[in-house]
């Protein structure tokens, strides 16, 4: 050892006596839709003095931006709240407040847009991350059986709901717990649903409507909100069996007992290539391929042999999705305006929906509204512009569902088909007559599913 090196270790270990050294906190940016990205912070970032988060930001859902994640969310670390940035602003962001950390915190997304997204972090100076389910999962007391998926619009809440069929016709009384959807209010941690007036009593989106109003019809409380801490031991307290219904291709929040993944076979390529689908997939306790009864045998294969290559171990079920439309005789033969649920044909990817396709069964020609939408419907085309001849059911905000109940007035067609699951008439004006799609989800080839949830039922009850 030289005698310059010596003398510098010395000196170092007497400056380290003297001062003794202290955790650097770390700025972050999480960036969100409103959903994951508060349950980051709330399991990760609120008590976690490694970091201070700086901001969220916001992308897919509009109206969410230019708000505040609220103090009576946020923390005592955080009294004033966190602000929500547009994410178009990240790289400003991280440059005028120093930023050390990016963790992405959303789902539906291909990995390139991931990837994107952390070239500019890095670009900007700030290093990028993902968090993981050993970091962000909660484990329950009771049994959690999850239902995720590939995609958006796999048909996940038809699995969900076919879940809590058979967990009570075993006896038992399943609780829903729904992904959040936070984006009528950010001030109520916990919500409940039992009734129809539950959903205008905490002033919810269309979106959220989608999801909540046939759980309703099936008569299974449904809990949401921003803290699924809180939400779990109020849903414990209250049902057998929580039921995680998963929303986009998130992963779950709380530790599964069982996880089960839908998969969709007319989105081959977003199985493995999209953002966390591709975590769903290969996690998975089951693959639940959907859709069987309107894709072709070579691309059920094709998921099937995926299956088998990417995740072994799991159990596979094919399912069909079994569309029925109330009322037929408004559609056959007739010209239709179809309303499909929002996030399937927005963020979702797709350019129709079930309304589209079960209306084109009966022999109905579609409308096409897009020269006609107004407003806030004309921006969603612009900046979704995949969308074929339907109408996206959007009401994230009052201006919104006014833009989309114009948009429907300056329709002329001879009905309405709804193929998103939430009842527009019950929220807006609707002149033309309506028919409604719904969904069943019927087992293929056995009853693999009911199996190995029974199976599952006996083994926590030993």
């Amino acid at each position: 050892m030289v005698a310059g090196q010596e003398g510098a270790e010395k000196l170092y270990k007497i400056t380290s006596r003297n001062k003794p050294r202290l955790p650097m906190t770390r700025k972050a940016i999480i960036l969100g839709a409103a959903g994951r990205d508060f349950h980051n912070f709330n399991v990760h970032f609120r008590g976690n003095r490694e970091y201070r988060v700086v901001a969220f930001t916001a992308a897919q859902i509009p109206y969410i931006s230019n708000r505040k994640y609220p103090p009576i969310a946020s923390g005592r670390r955080y009294p004033r709240g966190i602000p929500i940035y547009d994410e178009q602003r990240l790289e400003e962001l991280i440059r005028e407040n120093d930023v050390d950390d990016v963790f992405f915190s959303y789902s539906d997304v291909s990995h390139e847009h991931v990837m994107h997204l952390a070239s500019k972090a890095m670009a900007a100076g700030a290093s990028f991350h993902l968090l993981g389910p050993k970091d962000t999962m909660i484990r329950s007391k009771k049994t959690v059986i999850a239902v995720v998926a590939t995609r958006t619009g796999a048909g996940k809440s038809t699995i969900s709901r076919y879940v809590s069929s058979i967990l009570k016709s075993a006896g038992k009384r399943p609780i829903i717990v729904r992904h959040p959807m936070p984006y009528g209010s950010l001030n109520t941690l916990v919500q409940r649903f039992e009734r129809y007036q539950d959903l205008e009593r905490y002033r919810v989106t269309v979106e959220e409507r989608e999801e909540f109003e046939q759980h309703i019809d099936a008569g299974t409380v449904v809990y949401a909100g921003i803290d699924y801490s809180k939400i779990l031991k109020m849903a414990e307290k209250e049902g057998d069996i929580i039921v995680w219904d998963g929303g986009n291709n998130d992963f779950p929040f709380y530790q599964p007992d069982l996880s089960i993944c839908v998969a969709d076979p007319f989105r081959l390529h977003d199985i493995l290539s999209s953002y966390p689908g591709e975590v769903n997939f290969r996690s998975a306790d089951v693959i639940v391929i959907n859709k069987v009864n309107a894709s072709s045998a070579e691309e059920v294969q094709k998921v099937v042999e995926m299956a088998r290559a990417q995740n072994p171990r799991a159990l596979i079920v094919k399912t069909s999705s079994e569309a029925r439309l109330d009322k037929p005789q408004l559609v056959e033969g007739k010209k239709v305006l179809v309303i499909e649920d929002g996030p399937t044909v927005t963020h979702g990817g797709l350019s129709e929906a079930a309304g589209a396709f079960i209306s084109r069964r009966y022999g109905a020609t579609l409308v096409d509204p897009r020269d006609q939408a107004t407003g806030t419907i004309r921006e969603a085309y612009m900046k979704f512009p995949h969308i074929g001849p339907v109408l996206p059911a959007l009401g994230y905000s009052q201006q919104q569902l006014c833009d989309l109940e114009t948009t429907i007035k300056k329709i002329s067609c001879d009905a309405i088909v709804l193929g998103t699951p939430c009842d527009l008439s019950r929220i807006i004006k609707i002149k033309q007559p309506i028919a409604r799609v719904w969904f069943e989800a019927r087992e293929l080839e056995g009853q693999k599913l009911r199996e190995k949830l029974n199976k599952i039922l006996r083994q926590k009850t030993k």
